[in-house]
């Protein structure tokens, strides 16, 4: 009986406000009198303003506009160490009044959804004080009473899991509900596991895998558009394709496609979402991940998916593939021909070793200066009688400063090798836009690593070359 009261109060106030147009924010701030005062949005991860006004000598003013705002995460602001956030629904007409700008002492009247946000935000520091409370009789606890005190923080995630449910039954629809749920992930029940499964640590190790990569948005949706005006859209998508999504080109270009697809009709969280992938796929650590750059570029800005692209960014985009697209790892690596210090032609094909480095490097470069000499004692030494051959390419055109370098760290047991004139275009090819560009190349000169850490060369030749 109360579940269908509520629902058809609900019904009633989503008819009342369907009507309402414009938005009316009044605020009372006694601690700001005569103040310029901004309203701002969040938007990902950035916070953009939409009005400014100045408060009266009691410290009130009012925000308002003909047309509504879009829901999401709000945020009153004086100064960088004054301001408050706040919820704005389907409902804009509202007053709230804070003696200062922090939650304690916070009102607010109106719009239900807002008022509601508030009385949540009280009721979860509650919550946050107990478990910082619980967080620190934990660190001297013995083990039973660790184990005791887990099973309190348990209980309080849960019940702080359970509010969220609750208020997603009372304001079904609302932006509060999705912003409360957006919050929530539920973790699979180890104990649904088949034996068969459980039995074995791979298989359930993948069953679990398998279980996070295909519910993790199950309480956030992506064809929300209103999840965009509030913080936790970014941190949503990072935690998911760097932290669930097994870290292989492969397995996250194919969570990312499934993702890319099933937002592609919602414009706002395509473009958001589209931005996100093509800059984390460029700037990530995960060697390999460029591929994927590529292939977003290629597929969404280069073909004219993403229409929110001008010419500018979509020429920046083009160039950045222009410079990866011959050197990414699984690539045959394309042969140039480059002349030795000595003057003799040379070519990286004729090495015949089980594995080739090529490394891209200019003594200017204070990284180069360090690395260069490192690989030679740390990699090259050990491993040049096991199968490994290295070729250092000068990438400037001053053959004394060359000269001067390799005499310097006597570095002429390796291939050195320059092309004066750069008719090879190794800077496009080999992409030395940055120094050093370092790539392994197998037998077959395949392209097996790039951006090879110092560490990485010797882990990966240690497993790799017979001793």
């Amino acid at each position: 009986m109360t579940r269908k009261i509520i629902l058809l109060w609900m019904a009633a106030w989503v008819v009342a406000t369907a009507g309402a147009s414009g938005y009316e924010i009044k605020i009372r701030l006694e601690s700001a009198p005569n103040e310029k005062i901004t309203l701002a949005h969040y938007f990902g991860s950035g916070v953009f303003v939409d009005d400014t006004v100045r408060t009266n000598f009691s410290g009130e003013a009012v925000f308002q506009g003909d047309s509504l705002l879009p829901q999401g995460l709000y945020k009153i602001y004086l100064n960088a160490d004054k301001h408050f956030d706040f919820l704005l629904g389907a409902d804009q007409r509202l007053t709230i009044t804070n003696p200062g700008f922090s939650l304690e002492g916070m009102q607010m009247e109106g719009a239900p959804e807002s008022v509601e946000f508030l009385k949540y935000m009280y009721w979860l520091k509650e919550r946050q004080a107990l478990k910082q409370q619980l967080d620190k009789q934990r660190e001297s606890a013995d083990a039973a009473g660790k184990a005791a005190i887990e099973e309190k923080l348990h209980q309080l995630s849960k019940e702080v899991s359970d509010y969220w449910k609750k208020k997603n039954e009372e304001y079904p629809g609302t932006f509060l509900a999705a912003f409360l749920m957006a919050n929530y992930y539920e973790e699979p029940d180890e104990s649904k596991i088949p034996p068969e499964i459980a039995a074995s640590d791979s298989l359930k190790w993948l069953y679990l895998y398998n279980y996070r990569k295909n519910h993790y948005f199950d309480y956030f949706r992506l064809t929300d558009e209103r999840l965009l005006f509030t913080p936790l859209i970014k941190n949503k998508l990072e935690t998911y394709f760097e932290r669930v999504i097994l870290q292989t080109y492969d397995s996250v270009k194919q969570a990312a496609y499934q993702v890319l697809h099933q937002v592609e009709p919602h414009k706002k969280m395509f473009q958001f979402v589209t931005a996100h992938l093509l800059n984390s796929t460029l700037n990530s650590k995960v060697m390999g991940m460029d591929a994927l750059f590529v292939d977003i570029a290629r597929d969404y800005y280069l073909s004219g998916r993403a229409f929110w692209a001008d010419s500018t960014t979509v020429d920046k985009i083009r160039e950045n593939v222009i410079f990866l697209q011959d050197n990414l790892i699984g690539k045959q690596a394309r042969d140039i021909h480059l002349q030795t210090h000595e003057g003799e032609f040379y070519s990286f094909y004729q090495s015949t070793g089980k594995f080739t480095l090529l490394v891209f490097y200019e003594p200017n470069c204070s990284h180069c200066r360090e690395y260069v000499p490192q690989l030679y004692q740390e990699v090259y030494l050990p491993f040049r009688d096991k199968g490994l051959e290295v070729v250092a390419v000068y990438t400037m055109n001053d053959k004394a400063e060359w000269t001067g370098f390799l005499e310097n760290h006597q570095l002429n047991d390796w291939v050195n090798a320059w092309d004066e004139h750069h008719v090879s275009r190794f800077k496009i090819i080999y992409d030395t836009r940055t120094t050093p560009a370092v790539y392994l190349l197998d037998r077959s000169k395949k392209i097996v690593a790039k951006k090879c850490t110092i560490e990485f060369l010797k882990d990966y030749l240690s497993r790799n070359l017979s001793r």
